[in-house]
């Protein structure tokens, strides 16, 4: 890796660590190999969101070109929004794409994902299927996403009525992963997501 990429590396992730927003447990970052290429990060889920009490793991690929191209960053923790893949974490943020300067840093970057979760932009989704919840029924999405939260980033139990229709299918012997993503992509009607699992 260029010498000019690790360097900054090196000196971002020392800021990260030193920043009032680790002390406070906000943010994290730790190395995944010793050559800084790449790392993983922490978010938490921001308060007054479905995704309060929640910790969020990021995938960050430094890449040889930085700080001149953006880390690529995903989540690895599950999450439903509308600007991340609930399938593969991909994110969709215009500073890690189009709108990235050589002037940002990881911790940044961090503060940005966390800053998504308390504003999505479902005119942009990455997730169609979350977008139109997120649009049509805004108070369905939230209790999908604080569900998510719960099971995926240790966020508090929420919606009793949820939970009872995933132990329901679980209980006909259906894998729990599918059984929320059927249900959650679905309204939370328990027919037309039965019928979804059969069909897969």
């Amino acid at each position: 890796m260029a010498n000019i990429a690790v360097q900054r590396i090196k000196r971002e992730f020392k800021e990260v660590l030193k920043s009032e927003e680790t002390s406070k447990n906000q943010i994290k970052v730790d190395l995944v190999d010793e050559n800084f290429t790449e790392l993983k990060g922490e978010i938490a889920g921001p308060p007054d969101t479905p995704y309060e009490g929640g910790r969020y793991q990021l995938e960050i690929k430094i890449p040889e070109t930085y700080p001149f191209n953006p880390p690529k960053v995903r989540f690895i923790t599950k999450i439903w929004h509308p600007n991340i893949s609930s399938v593969t974490g991909a994110i969709c943020l215009d500073i890690l794409k189009d709108q990235w300067a050589a002037a940002m840093t990881l911790r940044t970057v961090l503060l940005s994902l966390q800053a998504l979760l308390a504003a999505a932009e479902p005119d942009d989704p990455q997730d169609a299927v979350v977008a139109n919840q997120y649009k049509q029924n805004p108070e369905m999405f939230k209790q999908t996403a604080r569900l998510w939260s719960h099971v995926y980033a240790g966020a508090p139990v929420s919606s009793l009525e949820y939970t009872r229709k995933i132990d329901k299918l679980c209980a006909m012997g259906f894998e729990k992963n599918a059984v929320i993503v059927a249900l959650s992509s679905k309204s939370w009607d328990v027919e037309t997501a039965t019928e979804l699992l059969l069909s897969n």
